[in-house]
């Protein structure tokens, strides 16, 4: 395994989109963001042809450069990716890397008065971009997302919420069954925030003066802190913690606007949207730390209750944490072009 980038056969477009959506949002991040476009071999000689496309979103912390960090005896994605179109185990495709980075390291590609409008600015400016500039088959049948822990999430519920643009998805441990993945966390959060007597605000103020991740409690408490701004922020964007930051105890109203994004629930409510989807890959580590191999299950027998067929689904547990999981992403990216091609 080579140490150093890699010739692709296809190629990749860097592209910076200026976003009218994001514009003024809560925390004063960039409105112009990279955007990159990867095209697959023979695009450039076969103008006529249109292309299916997966839309490709990242876990939490994650900003498109870091497509191309490269691990220790492993090929970054962008690498893997081009090799399932260059050695012909799926269709040509056009893969779509998006960021949606923000000041608390996340968006959960959700609208949110703590964090801005990262839902629509994926769906209503990312999407239409895209199309108007690249020869896509720019129907739902030919469109797909594709993410791993928080882009897993985001990939379950955007074919929910707007099932008009995507028609398959696959989620690698994503963010799903909350009584398992984030209550944990959230005893963990009132043992660290003692020092702060409670306000993780006064947290966010000393992680922001110092070298980030160097005191334990800085990774539980980023995440923390982002997910409450996504999902339990006041309507002028300050984040309210779903439980007492003192006792621990659940603060019922505010636990259930988490509990209303989170997948396995949705599903009962986007039956139409999810029984209308081509192709749904879900997979997870057996010993994933936040339990997501549960909520994969869980996820799975959501969708059976709601009507989708089996021989939509594929559903893989296989054994790993929640980390290093990324040889899994072109099994599905190759998946999914299968079955998202005319």
């Amino acid at each position: 395994m080579l140490p150093w980038s890699a010739e692709l056969a296809g190629r990749i477009d860097e592209h910076v989109i200026t976003s009218d959506l994001l514009r003024g949002n809560p925390l004063g991040d960039p409105h112009e963001r990279p955007l990159w476009v990867y095209v697959p071999p023979g695009y450039d000689a076969e103008p006529e042809r249109r292309h299916p496309s997966v839309y490709v979103i990242q876990g939490y912390t994650g900003h498109v450069a870091m497509w191309r960090n490269r691990a220790a005896f492993r090929q970054p994605f962008i690498e893997t990716a081009d090799a399932v179109f260059a050695r012909g185990d799926a269709p040509p495709a056009i893969v779509v890397y998006v960021d949606a980075w923000t000041a608390y390291g996340g968006s959960q590609f959700v609208d949110s008065p703590g964090t801005g409008r990262y839902h629509s600015y994926l769906c209503d400016e990312v999407v239409p971009w895209v199309d108007g500039r690249y020869r896509t088959l720019a129907d739902r049948a030919h469109r797909a997302i594709t993410g791993k822990s928080s882009g897993g999430f985001g990939a379950m519920i955007t074919p929910m919420l707007r099932p008009d643009l995507f028609g398959a998805l696959a989620t690698h441990a994503g963010d799903a069954l909350y009584e398992y993945c984030y209550i944990p966390e959230f005893a963990d959060a009132v043992r660290h925030l003692r020092p702060y007597d409670g306000d993780i605000l006064a947290w966010w103020r000393d992680f922001r003066g110092r070298t980030s991740f160097t005191k334990d409690e800085d990774h539980n408490l980023l995440m923390l802190l982002g997910v409450t701004a996504c999902f339990s922020a006041r309507d002028d964007g300050t984040p309210e913690l779903p439980f007492d930051p003192r006792t621990g105890v659940l603060r019922p109203d505010l636990w259930q606007r988490w509990l209303d994004l989170d997948p396995v629930r949705m599903v009962p409510r986007y039956a139409d949207a999810v029984r209308s989807l081509r192709a749904i890959w879900i997979d997870g580590g057996t010993k994933d730390e936040w339990y997501l191999d549960l909520g994969a299950q869980a996820f799975r027998q959501a969708l059976a209750d709601a009507g989708v067929a089996a021989d939509v689904i594929h559903f893989e547990l296989f054994e790993s944490g929640h980390m290093a999981i990324d040889y899994r992403y072109p099994l599905a990216l190759a998946w999914l072009c299968q079955r998202i091609s005319p």
